[in-house]
């Protein structure tokens, strides 16, 4: 049995084209969701190799219209769901409803907006239900069980569960805490969609039992930097078949 995976990726990194060649890599390589990062200038979530991804990218002209062109190109030519993943002030200096509507028109699945609380989420979550889109809310370890009630007892498909605190990229060792934890997660009867610090088979392996999906960015923005081939698009590819 294969494993299931969401891919990350930052748009227009390297470039505009590449990363249309990336989301195809990602998409033939076997990945079950990809998931769409809109760069920001200051990505709070994230570690070294996404924030220069983002600042590349930035650098490379991307804007937030430009972003969903991209991704109405990437939806056209994959058969898989697509998810927007961006910062709360991305949506709110474009407008929430402008921002979810192009979503919509785009055909996105959802949108995760990592620092934005549930309960401090100015409509968002509510918004999306009315324009069809599903609001991934995101836990951690350090959530409470009352807190991780409160997030879950809302109408939502999916959560992302990161398997550990603070910001993406280095390696997360997978053991019993990380386990319980998606245990925990699992109970409440959403889609969990697991990572940071996932890069390698084994990893996945380790957790794919306890969710519905595990999380690989950093490993594959890492590949993108690192290639030599000046074929992105084969690199992602062998690199999202070696998790799958």
């Amino acid at each position: 049995m294969s494993n299931r995976i969401m891919t990350h990726m930052v748009a227009w990194f390297p470039n505009r084209e590449s990363s249309l060649e990336v989301a195809r890599g990602m998409v033939d390589g076997g990945s079950a969701y990809l998931e769409v990062q809109f760069p920001f200038s200051d990505p709070t979530a994230d570690g070294y190799h996404i924030q220069e991804a983002c600042k590349r990218a930035l650098a490379e002209g991307f804007t937030v219209s430009r972003g969903f062109d991209l991704v109405r190109e990437i939806i056209v030519h994959a058969d898989i769901p697509v998810f927007i993943m961006c910062y709360a002030n991305t949506i709110f200096v474009y407008g929430v409803r402008r921002f979810l509507q192009r979503c919509k028109t785009a055909g996105v699945r959802g949108v995760i907006v990592p620092d934005l609380p549930v309960d401090y989420d100015e409509g968002l979550y509510s918004l999306c239900e009315e324009a069809g889109i599903q609001a991934v809310p995101v836990v951690s370890p350090s959530t409470s069980d009352s807190r991780l009630r409160m997030i879950l007892s809302n109408d939502m498909e999916y959560v992302y569960a990161t398997l550990r605190k603070g910001i993406t990229g280095s390696f997360t060792e997978v053991h019993d805490p990380q386990l319980g934890f998606l245990k925990r997660v699992r109970s409440h009867r959403k889609k969990v969609l697991a990572g940071f610090g996932i890069s390698e088979r084994n990893q996945v392996e380790a957790i794919v039992p306890y969710i519905h999906a595990a999380v690989v960015g950093t490993g594959l923005v890492k590949a993108v930097m690192n290639d030599s081939t000046g074929n992105v698009y084969d690199t992602v590819r062998r690199k999202t078949a070696s998790l799958t």
